[in-house]
């Protein structure tokens, strides 16, 4: 077959760290396992010489078209379609209204439908947002209607769909589950705590979109550490206007200037490190597809507390400390709990080792590849 994949997001530098994440580890994988198909993967100029092909049956088109604009709905279909493959993969929703080539889709989530836009949930206009949130609804709903195949990452967002779209077959979509990057150090990268202090520190990696809670986590921390002022927090992240206005955020906390710290764009080498020197990872999210940051502190070895909300108790299972993320004070004890609690810290590291052996690159990419040959028909 000859199969097209929209790469545009590939890495977590160019399509963000879960995005961007899940389409550089499906093409990884994709060139060790698949020696019989082949691949002609969409880039953009950003990305286009950080995609290294190591499989000859795999091939690289130019598309330097961004994401969310009009540009992608007029031009990139016609550049997708002139390559005539037998279908595409899209690893988020936006597909090309005017395509004509068959195609699969990932859904991650549907965070726009899920949460309700709140005053500071975009930078643009009331006007203009609304008219793109409408676009998304007719963007995501033609994109569910014609795909062949939805991919689901958890049963979360499977039934998160089948919610917001009832009409849609449940045999349509296929839940696979996304991987976690192996964070385990090796003998060459024997290096120093990437922070310029020997403190402890609590730490939560991703996005500072309003759904990821931050501000309430500002808070929380801001109650726990004056009991426990030895006690850090680390935010890293990609550097735009959510984590600009957080870092305002904390100058108006009563907490003193070099105790919260920012990592921005941090190398896989860099939040290597992050994670393997945290005392606590706390992700306080209202909303998730599937939730990889927490289990990427598993596999480092580092105990998780996490909301007890929409896909976080599917994914991680036991292996982590729940608490509702509406509740500042439950935040506040969760933080105690597992900073002062020995034998839980010990219970929930070892569980998260256990835990992350469920999730596999690998087996994600091997159960895609085998559907692609059942889905186009």
């Amino acid at each position: 077959m000859n199969i097209g994949i929209d790469a545009r997001m590939y890495g977590p530098r160019v399509g963000g760290g879960g995005l961007g994440r899940y389409v550089e580890q499906l093409i990884g994988e994709l060139q060790t396992i698949d020696h019989q198909n082949r691949y002609v993967l969409f880039l953009k100029k950003e990305n286009f010489e950080d995609c290294h092909l190591t499989n000859p049956h795999f091939e690289k088109r130019l598309a330097n078209v961004h994401w969310y604009t009009l540009r992608e709905q007029i031009s990139l279909a016609e550049l997708m379609d002139q390559e005539k493959l037998d279908f595409i993969h899209f690893p988020h929703w936006n597909v090309p209204l005017n395509l004509h080539t068959p195609f699969v889709v990932t859904i991650h989530d549907l965070i726009m439908l899920e949460q309700p836009r709140s005053a500071h949930a975009t930078t643009r206009h009331p006007l203009v947002y609304m008219l793109k949130r409408a676009g998304y609804r007719v963007v995501l709903k033609r994109t569910l209607k014609k795909a062949k195949k939805i991919i689901a990452v958890s049963e979360y967002t499977k039934s998160s769909l089948l919610k917001h779209f009832p009409s849609l077959d449940p045999n349509k979509i296929d839940v696979i589950y996304e991987g976690v990057m192996n964070w385990e150090e090796d003998s060459q990268n024997q290096t120093k705590p990437p922070l310029p202090f020997q403190a402890p520190y609590f730490l939560y990696v991703g996005n500072a979109y309003p759904h990821k809670n931050l501000l309430s986590l500002l808070h929380a921390f801001s109650f726990f550490h004056q009991t426990h002022p030895e006690v850090h927090l680390v935010l890293a992240g990609r550097e735009d206007i959510f984590y600009q206005r957080l870092k305002q955020e904390v100058e108006e906390l009563d907490l003193p200037k070099d105790i919260v710290h920012f990592v921005m764009s941090p190398s896989d080498h860099e939040l290597k490190n992050l994670y393997r020197s945290a005392a606590l990872y706390f992700f306080p999210s209202l909303e998730e597809g599937f939730g990889l940051p927490p289990l990427e502190a598993m596999q480092a070895g580092v105990p998780v507390a996490a909301s007890n909300t929409s896909s976080l108790p599917e994914i991680l299972g036991e292996a982590a400390l729940y608490f509702s993320p509406y509740d500042i004070e439950d935040m506040v004890k969760s933080m105690e709990s597992v900073f002062t609690q020995k034998d839980l810290r010990a219970q929930l590291i070892s569980r998260g080792y256990e835990r992350v052996k469920k999730f596999s690159w690998n087996k994600m990419a091997l159960a895609i590849m085998h559907g692609y040959a059942n889905w186009i028909s």
